[in-house]
């Protein structure tokens, strides 16, 4: 008999005790010394060949067994424990604790899968046996309630939420919404590089219109790279989606095996055409740009904008985020406090508790970027850093603040909200940042 370290489940069983040579015999494994095991031994009896052939009955047998263990010195304390009975009466009390700890999950593995199908024959009822179109009609409620499960799934109203990550709807909500702060950054210094060089000797009171055409068409340029990705993604997210609501039809392969891919095949058709009409709009906005447009400043109505910008100035500081926050710092400085954080276009507040009376510190988002910080070893939150471009300290004595959150949807969100208020993260990390979004 194969040794289980363990020995959790395994019984042993000694035989052939009676053939043991003279002033041998096996009282240390019986005795559960030798090899332990945690249910241990049973020694055994058995009819030899001699017995089968002289038509030695079971009764006998046993009796010969039982009278072996009472009679030899080294088993007899040990008799009531050893025998043919014994491991019968053993093995039916295994069997039976068995059987009791697992019937209650039978029991309702079993009501489960008779709910389900109580479930699937009740979309059936309206089907009758001797209906010939039974067939059709079955396909074609299938096929429709793909496409109700697809759409739910897009409009984010199904009955089904995942709550770890973002999914459907919401995933690609989230594409179109923060992709794109993470490429359309064009520095201060760059612009003015641009307008000092395109001036060369000459100097103007407005900025040049070669200047201005030159650094905006590069940013419209930039935009194909990030649009294009942004489809890719989109497409990614709703094949996925296709796929997904196609798992309730993995009762008939076939069908839903066609459905995902008449399906996929028309998501990969629209996603050539979107890309060629992506690719179209930004050759449109590099042909030709409409200086005329309301929304340009010109020579003609820019007294008109600035006056019109003085107005409405107090209301750039709007409110683009509140929550909790950590703020990790060392136990020799205090240690790990949670504040209440109000961002807005210009500063970074925060606060003893939500009522925002007591106000502990406000940071100017002036040269500002956000870095990621690696997580600690013990730590369950994550975390974010905000530091100064040109090397000043933060807050205090730090050179830059790091902020924990719960959660890693937290993190970008929050990181999403700083964008807006156009704090942007380090170059090195933008390409990191694209593929969390992914």
């Amino acid at each position: 008999m194969p040794y289980v370290t363990a020995g959790l489940r395994t019984i042993g069983v000694i035989t052939k005790l009676d053939l043991m040579d003279e002033g041998t015999d096996a009282k240390d494994i019986l005795e559960n010394k030798l090899l332990p095991l945690r249910r241990g031994y049973v020694g055994v009896v058995n009819r030899s060949q001699k017995d089968i052939d002289g038509k030695k009955d079971i009764r006998a047998a046993l009796a010969a067994e039982r009278k072996f263990f009472l009679s030899h010195p080294a088993y007899r304390h040990i008799a009531e424990r050893m025998g043919t009975p014994h491991l019968q009466k053993t093995l039916n009390q295994q069997l039976t604790n068995h059987i009791r700890e697992t019937l209650p999950g039978l029991r309702n593995k079993l009501q489960g899968q008779l709910l389900s199908l109580e479930k699937e024959v009740e979309e059936y009822k309206n089907f009758r046996p001797d209906d010939p179109t039974r067939k059709t009609k079955a396909l074609l409620q299938m096929v429709q309630q793909f496409g109700v499960d697809f759409e739910k799934c897009i409009e984010g109203s199904g009955d089904q939420v995942d709550t770890k990550e973002l999914s459907g709807g919401a995933k690609i909500n989230r594409i179109f919404h923060e992709l794109s702060l993470l490429f359309v950054n064009c520095p201060a210094r760059v612009r003015l590089r641009a307008c000092v060089s395109l001036c060369v000797l000459r100097t103007g009171l407005f900025t040049p219109d070669l200047a201005f055409e030159a650094i905006v068409k590069k940013q419209i340029f930039k935009l194909r790279a990030p649009s294009l990705k942004c489809v890719d993604m989109v497409v990614s997210e709703l094949t996925a989606l296709a796929v997904k609501c196609a798992s309730k039809l993995n009762s008939y392969p076939r069908l839903r095996e066609e459905t995902e891919r008449i399906v996929t095949t028309h998501i990969r058709e629209t996603e050539g055409k979107t890309k060629d009409q992506v690719l179209l709009l930004i050759d449109i906005e590099l042909s030709y740009i409409n200086t005329n447009h309301e929304d340009f400043i010109g020579f003609a109505n820019a007294q008109q904008r600035s006056t019109a910008s003085n107005k409405k100035r107090p209301m750039s500081n709007q409110v683009i985020r509140k929550g909790w926050l950590t703020i990790n710092i060392s136990i020799m400085k205090g240690g790990s406090k949670e504040y209440w954080f109000v961002l807005t276009a210009e500063s970074l507040s925060w606060y003893k508790d939500e009522e925002e009376k007591e106000k502990k510190y406000m940071l100017p988002l002036d040269n500002l970027k956000l870095r990621d910080v690696e997580r600690g070893f013990m730590s369950t939150k994550h975390v974010f850093a905000i530091f100064n471009t040109e090397q000043r300290n933060v807050y205090k004595d730090l050179r830059q603040i790091e902020l924990a959150c719960e959660t890693q949807e937290d993190v970008d969100s929050w990181k999403a909200s700083f964008l807006r208020a156009g704090v942007y993260p380090e170059k090195d990390q933008v390409s990191v940042t694209t593929n969390q979004l992914q």
